[in-house]
């Protein structure tokens, strides 16, 4: 749980938002008091249907940053995860109301439709203050509520007197509403079509812990490292099922996804407890896929690829996407689906909205800053939009300028290579670990999958083990591809010269190893201002080539060398790499994990008789 905020204080920090939000949109008015951010349609050539909505804080963007033309009108915030009172969703009436007058003074607004979510509080505080003002001529006929609730989660059995929740669903109201009342509609349509939107909202959540108010204790969080809970709501209310994963890590995406479309989709039939929205195979859908406040965009993405590919397999037909941050619950490491049933493509014209209007008021762009970006089109299959690469080195034959070693020799550099990997492998931990100390922790992982790469490129039997040049062009290009980063492009710079080097120096079956390791060495100084001592992986490179060249030593001497120069990286101040950044010594006297790990590779290719290889 992130129980840490930047923040001035707890008491403050929800008007502090909604001016920072009036920064962003010069249009909009905030009542302080009342906590109501606005849009004024003054300037409106004909009076429009407002739209009010709000709830507790702690759900943003929702609903604030929603706030604008072509969305909603107003937005009333109450504290952290509690319901404005009556008195501010009044004052919120009345100032759409006043602002929206003609200029003559005389009040001849539209409408109001007041939107909220399926919370107690929300129910109880802004029914009262409609129909509070509904005691009033001017508002008795004016002022319209629409309850959402698009929560499948919890069993019809437990909720048989408070009914569904309102979730994340309810920013689709929003937007389809918003948009068909900024268009002219009366208060009657942009009421109906906000009814046809709430009877067809199916959406569950899913996170892998709670989320932490500003200005509480931190609590304990009831999820396992590996565990994951199914249902859970925007106020920290538990889930309806938990799933474990397996070696510490919660379960992939590909086995929690079934079960949350299966949720959303199932008839009555076929779970009595649920079926809210009838989902036959074939249906037009919107689907929705929301942050809810601590999940990285990068997971997001990726959630949104196994969502589609598990409704594509229900055979339902998706129309349109949304992927973003629309309704979070602070920064609970979650997400949330939504499916909005769409009308069949002949439905329309007295049976209720039309598809293509739906349509049209999705993709409309509306002036709010909560408002992402969203695609016009249905989304393609992504056969269509992946391209596949051909690598330089597929492409080009080789040139090597010597005879192809034996296969004997050739089975012993392979082999060696792949003790290298397998020792790289084995020591990811213990890497992660070191980097997590003294970097950002994914030392061990890149070199890892650097490793497995190169391991399954010599399995595939797709580079010849006779023509070294070939083996090292091909694991340079593995590196690169695997490996990424500033790592991965070092080690694809030096190996790719290593095969350079091989090439130059041998027209014999004699491989001259201390000649083509220096002039890799040599070529990867062009690219890197890093030299001994830096406390990083050229140390012990470094150590171990001229130990070889220049000394002309043994290459288990050199090994030593090498192992020397790593362990002296402990408390090293770093000159070059990520950790220059941190400012301090390294890593509280830890080894850098990137030499160490130069110092397994190396340790690996050394046998017993302190031979890099038979053809050394």
């Amino acid at each position: 749980m992130a129980s840490k905020h930047l923040i001035n204080s707890p008491s403050t920090l929800v008007i502090e938002s909604l001016e920072g939000l009036c920064l962003l949109n010069p249009e909009l008015k905030l009542d302080r008091d009342a906590r109501v951010l606005f849009w004024p349609m003054l300037n409106s050539p004909s009076q429009k249907v407002a739209l009010i909505c709000g709830g507790g804080s702690g759900h943003e963007p929702a609903h604030a940053a929603f706030v604008g033309k072509g969305l909603l009108t107003a937005a009333v915030s109450g504290s952290v995860f509690a319901s404005p009172s009556g008195k501010q969703v009044r004052r919120a009436v009345e100032l759409v109301h006043l602002h929206n007058a003609t200029s003559d003074g005389i009040e001849q607004g539209a409408g109001t439709l007041i939107i909220v979510k399926n919370y107690t509080g929300d129910i109880l505080n802004f029914g009262l203050a409609k129909e509070a003002l509904a005691s009033f001529p001017t508002y008795a006929n004016s002022v319209r509520f629409l309850p959402v609730a698009d929560d499948v989660s919890v069993p019809r059995s437990r909720i048989t007197l408070v009914g569904r929740r309102g979730l994340a669903g309810t920013v689709l109201v929003y937007k389809i509403t918003g948009e068909l009342a900024t268009r002219g509609a009366s208060l009657d349509e942009v009421e109906k079509i906000g009814q046809y939107v709430t009877e067809n909202l199916a959406t569950i959540g899913v996170a892998t812990g709670h989320s932490h108010v500003p200005g509480t204790e931190r609590g304990q969080d009831a999820l396992g490292e590996d565990e994951i809970e199914i249902g859970m709501g925007i106020h920290n209310e538990p889930g309806v099922l938990r799933l474990r994963g397996s070696n510490g890590a919660p379960p992939p995406l590909s086995e929690i996804m079934p079960r949350l479309i299966t949720l959303l989709t199932a008839s009555r039939e076929e779970d009595p407890e649920r079926g809210w929205v009838s989902f036959l195979p074939s249906t037009d859908i919107v689907l929705m896929v929301n942050n809810l406040g601590g999940l990285s965009p990068l997971e997001l993405s990726a959630v949104l690829l196994e969502a589609t590919k598990t409704i594509s397999q229900k055979g339902l037909l998706i129309k349109r996407v949304l992927c973003g941050t629309y309704m979070t619950s602070l920064n609970m490491p979650g997400f949330s689906l939504t499916l909005l049933k769409l009308p069949s493509m002949e439905q329309g014209t007295g049976q209720g909205p039309s598809q293509d209007l739906i349509i049209s008021l999705l993709d409309a762009s509306p002036e709010a800053p909560g408002w992402g970006w969203i695609s016009r089109r249905p989304p393609v299959a992504l056969s269509e939009q992946i391209v596949t690469s051909v690598s330089f080195s597929s492409r080009s034959s080789s040139s090597s300028k010597f005879s192809s070693i034996t296969n004997e020799d050739a089975k012993g550099i392979v082999g060696a290579i792949k003790r290298a990997c397998n020792a790289l492998i084995h020591a990811e931990p213990e890497l992660t670990r070191m980097d997590t100390v003294a970097g950002d922790g994914d030392c061990g992982l890149t070199l890892k999958a650097g490793a497995e790469g190169v391991l399954a490129l010599l399995l595939s039997n797709e580079i010849s083990g006779n023509n070294l040049s070939d083996v090292f062009v091909a694991i340079a290009g593995v590196a690169e591809d695997k490996m990424g980063g500033t790592s991965g492009g070092l080690y694809s710079i030096f190996f790719s010269a290593l095969a350079q080097g091989l090439q130059l120096s041998s027209s014999t079956m004699i491989v001259d190893w201390p000649y083509a390791l220096h002039h890799a060495l040599t070529k990867l100084y062009t690219y890197t201002r890093a030299r001994p001592p830096s406390r990083t992986l050229v140390d012990p490179l470094d150590a171990f080539v001229n130990s070889l060249h220049t000394e002309k030593t043994d290459s288990m001497s050199a090994l030593k060398k090498a192992q020397e120069a790593a362990r002296a990286t402990r408390g090293m101040q770093a000159k070059a790499g990520r950790a220059v950044y941190g400012g301090g010594e390294g890593g509280e006297g830890e080894m850098d994990p990137g030499a160490w790990g130069v110092v397994v590779l190396l340790n690996a290719i050394v046998d017993e008789e302190g031979q890099t290889g038979k053809t050394q």
